[in-house]
């Protein structure tokens, strides 16, 4: 018996537009992937994707008959991006892979649906969907993502020796979606083939490990890829795990979320910070955050009950590192209370601007050199000692 789905995304007027694109010619074309995948387990999805058996210039050539903005995105595998107000489509021709290296692949275009599906990594990715809601699933995907089992398609080591990221997006998917006890026959070719990964670009890397560690909880498939040996070749020296285990009580009782810089904070010793940026090929801002928490988490101790000093490191940070370092502090203590009382300061208390400026003391007959520069700090020294309670007129006088 056949599934229907009615998934909101199918009633966009961006996504009706689309389909009527491509009834202007004959030939079929259907969601395809995580939107499905996801609407069959009752999620909201963004990011839409679609296959067709159309070649890639007779999709750009129906998309520009309905006057939708084309972008050829990868015009050499089949796929092209169609862009509706503030909406982006990516679309691909039906493929079959001719030869594969461990990371690349040659394809060759075809009109077999059941051929396009088993090339595919997953069975839970496999999944179409028509534009009138039938479900067309050839490897019981459907099945699968509704008990949580995260299986690859066909022989595990053959679709791991196609692409090593897949050793990668398995954990990460098992992370988002896996419940039980994980696939042996895909456990087993992870481990296998663990040196593989060794081809895989730092970007890429860097991408799955950070949508694995957004997982609410990522516990489980950090621990499966240590004891597969994969952890290691990523980070070759962890902090443990114990932190991150006590994370997810911490979120709950302390009514926050942590972000995937966080948990990778907590995961990594500061010393392997540099080597594993540049192996990843970090962004400078995502390097510095990290660097900043394994900074600042030391002094996190000695706040607790001062809420002056509190509420000096909160101005100094910012809210959203002062929460993060709170939630660090406390899965890695024995109490949490005290980092209870440091978040409710970050909700109730916003920060006062500094209310003196260099202008100010400018204006008395200061001169513009480094004695002004240290007026200015004693100034907010004593604004900050009055609990933030001295006025501008106050603190110009104490000069």
């Amino acid at each position: 018996m056949s599934l229907t789905l009615s998934p909101d995304w199918l009633h966009w007027p961006e996504t009706q537009a689309l389909v009527r694109a491509f009834k202007a010619a004959p030939g079929d074309v259907r969601f395809v992937g995580g939107c499905v995948r996801d609407a069959v387990l009752g999620r909201s999805a963004e990011d839409i994707d679609l296959a067709t058996t159309h070649k890639p210039e007779q999709v750009m050539a129906l998309l520009k008959a309905a006057g939708i903005t084309v972008i050829p995105t990868g015009l050499k595998h089949g796929t092209v991006t169609a862009a509706i107000n503030r909406r982006r489509f990516e679309i691909t021709t039906l493929r079959r892979d001719t030869a594969c290296d461990g990371r690349h692949a040659e394809v060759a275009f075809t009109d077999d649906w059941e051929a396009d599906a088993k090339r595919r990594d997953f069975t839970m990715n496999a999944l179409f969907l028509t534009s009138g809601g039938e479900l067309f699933d050839y490897t019981d995907g459907a099945g699968d993502a509704k008990a949580g089992r995260v299986r690859f398609i066909g022989d595990a080591g053959e679709r791991v020796r196609e692409d090593y990221l897949r050793i990668l997006r398995f954990f990460r998917f098992f992370a988002q979606y896996g419940r039980h006890a994980p696939d042996t026959q895909a456990l087993a070719a992870c481990r296998a083939h663990a040196e593989g990964l060794d081809q895989i670009s730092g970007e890429r890397i860097q991408h799955e490990m950070f949508k694995l560690l957004a997982a609410d909880n990522p516990l489980y498939a950090l621990c499966l890829m240590r004891d597969c040996g994969i952890l290691a070749r990523l980070i070759p020296e962890t902090h443990g795990m114990p932190a991150l285990e006590r994370l997810p009580e911490m979120e709950q009782t302390l009514r926050a979320q942590a972000e995937p810089e966080t948990k990778l904070a907590l995961l990594l010793p500061p010393e392997q910070l540099e080597a594993v940026a540049a192996r990843w090929k970090l962004a400078n801002a995502t390097r510095e955050i990290i660097a900043r928490l394994h900074h600042w988490l030391p002094q996190m101790e000695s706040l607790t009950g001062d809420v002056c000093a509190q509420k000096k490191t909160l101005r100094a940070l910012g809210i959203t590192p002062y929460t993060q370092l709170a939630l660090m502090a406390a899965a890695g203590a024995e109490d949490a209370a005290h980092y209870a009382d440091m978040l409710k300061l970050a909700d109730g208390w916003s920060p006062p601007e500094f209310p003196v400026t260099g202008h100010d003391l400018l204006a008395m007959g200061k001169e513009e050199n480094a004695e002004l520069g240290r007026d200015l700090k004693k100034l907010e020294a004593l604004w900050e000692e009055s609990d933030y309670k001295l006025s501008r007129g106050e603190l110009l006088k104490l000069l």
